[in-house]
């Protein structure tokens, strides 16, 4: 069976860093992907699709990414769900994702000076 996803957009905000009780590092982006259609009115979309990388990945996406960026990333779409304060069962659908990419040059203030 195979669950990989391929997804090209901008963060809609700038990534933070979080760490679990184990220490992990974690972040959760959001990505706005462009639909490639029009809708009625001859506008493009955008789907928002959240997504959570882990690790190294993690940390890398925080220091490196920005509100804005378009970047390219790989993952696989996973399920969860949990019981919120009011005892409501909550279903959450997202992208853990492994890899990304920059997709546009750095710009002038973004370059590092040694």
């Amino acid at each position: 069976m195979v669950n990989q996803v391929t997804l090209v957009g901008r963060l809609t905000r700038d990534p933070e860093l979080k760490l679990t009780q184990a220490g992990t590092s974690v972040t959760n982006i959001t990505l706005a992907v462009k639909r490639s259609y029009r809708n009625q009115a001859g506008e493009y979309e955008a789907d928002f699709i959240s997504c959570i990388f882990w690790n190294k990945a993690a940390e890398h996406i925080v220091h490196y990414c920005h509100k804005g960026l378009l970047i390219a990333i790989i993952g696989s779409i996973q399920t969860r769900n949990y019981e919120n304060q009011e005892g409501k069962r909550i279903y959450v659908t997202e992208v853990a994702a492994e890899y990304f990419r920059f997709l546009e040059p750095k710009r002038e203030e973004q370059l590092i000076t040694i």
